[in-house]
């Protein structure tokens, strides 16, 4: 419809109000669209890929410690816990013998066991960890501040990649009152985008790009036309400022659907098959097959949600060596392999990998066979992104339950993750009113990181 006229001609398709309702859920809801286009808007609005990106592995539930990278053989049989050390490729640190890709690895990490806070309660550990700021009673306060990869969305846009910044697998969790992910009140656009669905299937399809099954791509575009020309009225009524976002939206709602970037990008076929099964071929390595697969697209921060019903997640109040002993091999393999993966790719330098969770677990395992929440001490470990590897940074004390030396807080740690993307962790962002707001409420700079 190019002409005027042609704006009112009568159609069979398009002549009844609920055939009109038809177009919009279409072209819009049925595609997520409106969580499509907030975050590819980010993309268009600046030019220049990021010259670095990130992947989080985020350990919800909060992993242990002592059983995994700063184990305490010497100590006694409850504190220790159930499993052997083993020697890695860093002289000097020892790792779970259920962690073997870890071991091999070693050389390549930066591993910090003397991270600490005082926040004991999942939600408010989350909020601090993932945003930097505090929040008592997050899960009824909600998120106050955005998170650090929405943060880079703001900061930092890729232009020319054709796909959003910030891409959450599987998902962000939004709906589930956690994990604390979201873009709060910087705009809605630097949400991630999802990727939906589990890559491990064979005939995974993420939602986000994927037209309904009923609709060819010539029957889209025949409904996007009548859409745009049905904005054209709309304008006619009024003109305002926020038409112009409609369009850009719109526009960028089309390139993703029909355009192949994000196709490309989200799609495993284009991976060998001897590569799927160094990963794993279960959700995690699948998942983390998908975030090496997107950053190497473009994507400025992936974050992997390692959250999945087989090995449920981290939170280890009970059971903890079997939960462990299902969890870890599987964890291991896709860590281990998506390190070596970047190396062999050239790409250790352009990104950083990060695996953390919001705190600890205790010193000493108790009646439950498991052990409880502990954010005096904890851990996380780094690879990539032009830091300083091959080193471990702090230690615990004899039984694992807080710093000995090089204390570092949560947001010591967003701080580095900042840097590495060349962000300034002293800078202000705005908040719905336009007020500067601090990036942090505290934190440096880890000078070992980056000596």
């Amino acid at each position: 419809m190019n002409s005027r006229s042609g704006l009112f001609q009568k159609t069979s398709q398009f002549d009844s109000r609920r055939s009109f309702l038809q177009v919009g859920s279409l072209a819009f809801g049925g595609l997520t669209v409106l969580q499509m286009l907030q975050a590819r808007k980010a993309a268009a609005e600046t030019g220049g890929r990021p010259p670095k990106s990130v992947i989080l592995l985020w350990m919800t539930g909060g992993p242990s410690h002592i059983d995994t990278v700063d184990m305490k053989p010497e100590a006694t049989a409850e504190i220790r816990g159930p499993f052997q050390p083993i020697e890695t490729s860093l002289p000097g640190f020892q790792v779970c013998d259920l962690m073997p890709g870890h071991a091999r690895i070693a050389k390549h990490l930066a591993v910090i066991r003397s991270l600490t806070h005082s926040y004991s309660v999942h939600d408010d550990a989350q909020h601090l960890v993932q945003t930097g700021y505090p929040q008592l009673n997050a899960r009824q306060a909600g998120q106050r501040h955005p998170c650090q990869a929405s943060v880079m969305s703001h900061f930092r846009r890729d232009g020319k990649s054709g796909l959003p910044g910030y891409v959450c697998v599987p998902e962000d969790y939004r709906t589930h009152a956690g994990f604390y992910q979201t873009a709060s009140f910087l705009s809605a656009r630097h949400n991630a985008l999802n990727s939906g669905g589990d890559p491990k299937l064979g005939n995974y399809r993420p939602p986000e790009f994927a037209l309904p099954t009923e609709v060819n791509e010539a029957r889209f575009q025949d409904r996007l036309q009548l859409s745009q020309s049905l904005d054209v009225l709309r304008r006619r009524v009024g003109e305002m400022a926020q038409f112009q976002d409609d369009d850009d939206i719109r526009q960028q709602t089309v390139e993703l659907v029909t355009g192949r970037n994000a196709r490309k990008a989200f799609d495993l076929s284009g991976e060998s098959e001897s590569l799927k099964d160094r990963y794993g071929r279960h959700a995690w390595g699948q998942y983390t097959l998908q975030a090496r697969r997107l950053v190497e697209a473009g994507v400025g921060f992936v974050t992997v949600n390692l959250y999945e019903k087989d090995v449920d997640w981290w939170d280890d109040h009970y059971d903890i060596e079997k939960n462990l002993r299902k969890r870890l091999p599987v964890f291991d393999q896709a860590f281990a392999t998506l390190i070596e993966d970047l190396y062999e790719r050239g790409l250790q330098d352009e990104v950083l990998v990060v695996a953390c969770g919001e705190f600890g677990r205790a010193p000493r395992i108790d009646a439950l066979a498991g052990r409880a929440h502990w954010p005096k001490a904890m851990h996380a470990v780094l690879c990539g992104g032009g830091i300083t590897t091959g080193q471990v940074i702090g230690s615990t004390t004899r039984d694992g339950g807080e710093p000995a030396d090089r204390p570092l807080t949560p947001g010591d740690l967003l701080a580095s993750i900042y840097r590495v993307l060349g962000i300034n962790h002293d800078t202000t962002i705005p908040d719905r009113q336009n007020r500067p707001v601090p990036l942090l409420q505290q934190g440096t700079i880890i000078k070992e990181l980056f000596g």
